[in-house]
């Protein structure tokens, strides 16, 4: 079988941004705390729902014992409204297409809760292309915990993979898994592009096939 190739989602596949921002923010109303701008929600993600709640707790001195509570209401908006505000990076679904072409088993591997990340797939129709979905809490592990992505493309059927992701957190994952990595360099990172492990960088889809095969 030909190498899989598994995926980020937020900041890699789509830039989701917006509606997490929106989430977290109706979190902050219901609190009666001052909502958040863009980039400080952008400044938050990575490391699932759970760490960004903690962060925007602490930029707004929230106790840490209500950790739990907000977490719940903030996964109970998101669920409702994971894909109002969220697109797909251009050429992504083309890239998509011209892989699973070729015969390579696709996969998602997302500190993303996996109900959310399953609907915005089927809300973009990416769904029938991926044959692994393996979300925040499939597992007792997140990212960057090597887990999850070994997780991924072992039910995939495949021993090895390609993983492509867009942050610091993603290129960890790939290095602790001992798998190439491929770095979009326009989603979500806060590190310059060459202080980030790396196998391959692209800043358009239209060229990740074409990599693929170079990393084979």
């Amino acid at each position: 079988m030909k190498t899989a190739i598994v995926f980020d989602l937020d900041g890699t596949l789509i830039d989701s941004a917006p509606d997490i921002q929106a989430a977290i923010n109706n979190v902050m109303r219901d609190v009666e705390a001052e909502s958040f701008d863009l980039p400080t929600v952008v400044s938050f993600i990575g490391n699932g729902v759970p760490k960004l709640v903690e962060r925007a707790m602490q930029k707004r001195a929230i106790p840490e014992y209500r950790h739990a509570e907000l977490t719940q209401m903030m996964l109970e908006f998101y669920d409702a409204n994971p894909a109002t505000l969220t697109r797909l990076y251009p050429n992504v679904q083309n890239a998509l297409l011209a892989l699973k072409q070729r015969g390579h088993p696709l996969g998602i591997c997302t500190n993303k809760p996996e109900e959310p990340a399953r609907k915005i797939l089927s809300a973009f129709g990416l769904d029938e292309f991926f044959g692994a979905v393996v979300g925040g809490d499939s597992l007792p592990q997140r990212k960057p915990d090597p887990a999850p992505l070994h997780d991924t493309y072992q039910k995939l059927g495949t021993t090895s993979c390609i993983y492509v992701g867009d942050s610091e957190v993603d290129a960890e994952t790939a290095q602790r898994a001992g798998v190439s990595f491929a770095l979009f360099s326009k989603g979500y990172r806060k590190t310059p592009v060459e202080k980030i492990y790396n196998s391959s960088v692209f800043d358009d889809f239209a060229e990740l096939p074409a990599i693929i095969e170079t990393l084979v």
